[in-house]
């Protein structure tokens, strides 16, 4: 069975957030989430990465560990994994075939991420997986992996504003969804946080006598190490009177495969969860963190690659936190030092284009702009690009280029014909345009 026959035609459901569907259609495959222990990350931005850490820390450890994240790069196998391998297309297809057979005539038909993620809960409990790390899809509250009573932690990484088109029009709202992945008494760890957003998560741990866990940035120590400090200031964690719990300090030194300054937030988060699970009684040793991160792949996000003898950045940097990371890290290369940037960019037309122009965009780049060749779902369109070249030409008028090109290879053909191998190239705006260029470029990249 192709696996695209079975989950295309479901994007006709488009999103819609709400927990019925997803908690029918499980209870019609025999609750098999009741049987996953989960850790649960929810966030704008960093979630992925934070994911990727874990599970690979969790499968060191020696523990069978379940990964199941969104979007997929380029195959829908991504999104499930065990132990750090996707799941086979034919147990996929096999998958969506008895969650299909559970969907009742009568019911309210299951859009396509519930499907999936009902399959992620059956894979994990047919494998009987010791753990398994959850990505939230969007939002929190609703989001279908909303699901589990008792996670043995919780993760917020950040929040900004993004899809408040669902969530609401503030961060504060944004905020609300997110934290409703909450549960009484579980310990949450919370990433650096917009103080309005810090408020409502705050309120909701102390309302829910949740441990909360606000660890600092592991600092780097070398070309990529790291040194994360356990207990250090500002990684308390305060139960329901807001008591706080302090330990003996001790570090721990680590290499850091995955490229970006932000990569020291992210690893502390998850070094900050994994040391919960310690303390629940989980045995995960010093060396299983060190080499368990060593381990860490998580492509699309400040991956290095070539195309045609040019050295390739990519990333999503899909808003405009995204953006300002990456731009952060762009200008931290030696080899750029002041040089123009060579930015080929698509994006959703539901995306903040000016904050994102404005973070990345300096005089004398130049910009090639794509369509973005998917749709995730009915009414979720690639922005226009004519537009978008008007609006980085009023935002910064000494762009020293601005092409309009009707794929993503025809821009990146434009960008090295007129660039040195030395110049740097960036591929951002979309996860979705990333997966474009690894699945066109799998075997030759």
């Amino acid at each position: 069975m192709n696996i695209d026959s079975v989950i295309q035609p479901l994007q006709r459901f488009g999103v819609h957030l709400g927990l019925d569907r997803i908690v029918n259609l499980l209870a019609n495959l025999g609750n098999p989430h009741y049987q996953v222990p989960i850790i649960h990350v929810a966030g704008t931005n960093g979630k992925g990465s934070v994911c990727a850490y874990l599970s690979s820390v969790l499968t060191e450890a020696g523990y069978r560990t379940g990964r199941y994240t969104s979007p997929h790069l380029v195959d829908w196998t991504e999104r499930i994994c065990l132990n750090e391998q996707p799941i086979s297309s034919e147990e996929l297809s096999q998958l969506f075939q008895k969650v299909q057979t559970a969907i009742h005539p009568d019911d309210e038909p299951p859009t396509q991420f519930e499907v999936i993620t009902a399959a992620a809960w059956l894979y994990f409990a047919q494998q009987q997986v010791d753990i398994a790390v959850v990505e939230v899809g969007l939002g929190g509250r609703l989001d279908a992996t909303n699901v589990c009573l008792e996670p043995l932690v919780t993760l917020i990484t950040s929040i900004s504003r993004e899809h408040w088109q669902q969530l609401g029009p503030t961060v504060a709202d944004i905020a609300r969804e997110k934290a409703g992945i909450l549960k009484p008494g579980c310990a949450v760890v919370v990433g650096t946080l917009p103080p309005e957003a810090e408020k409502v998560v705050r309120s909701r741990a102390l309302e829910l006598q949740c441990p909360l866990f606000t660890p600092q940035p592991s600092r780097q120590i070398a070309t990529g190490w790291a040194e994360y400090i356990y207990e250090a200031e500002g990684q308390r964690g305060r139960g329901a009177e807001g008591e706080i719990k302090e330990s003996a300090h001790h570090s721990i030194k680590y290499p850091l495969p995955l490229a970006g300054q932000i990569q020291l937030t992210n690893s502390a988060l998850a070094l900050a969860a994994l040391e919960i699970l310690q303390q629940q009684g989980w045995q995960i040793s010093e060396e299983a963190i060190i080499h368990g991160i060593a381990k860490t792949k998580w492509p699309g996000r400040m991956q290095w690659t070539t195309w045609k003898n040019h050295k390739l950045l990519l990333d999503g940097a899909h808003n405009t936190a995204a953006a300002q990371v990456l731009r952060q890290y762009v200008d931290s290369l030696d080899a750029v030092n002041h040089k123009p940037v060579n930015w080929v960019m698509g994006m959703f037309a539901d995306k903040d284009h000016t904050d994102i122009f404005t973070a990345l965009l300096r005089p004398g780049d130049r910009l090639y702009l794509v369509p973005i060749p998917v749709e995730p779902w009915p009414g979720r369109t690639s922005a226009d690009l004519q537009e978008l070249s008007n609006l980085a030409y009023n935002l910064c008028p000494e762009l020293s280029d601005r092409q309009i090109h009707p794929d993503l290879f025809t821009a990146l053909e434009a960008a090295t014909s007129t660039t040195t191998t030395e110049d740097l190239i960036v591929l951002c705006g979309s996860l979705y345009l990333v997966g474009d260029f690894l699945a066109n470029t799998k075997y030759n990249s």
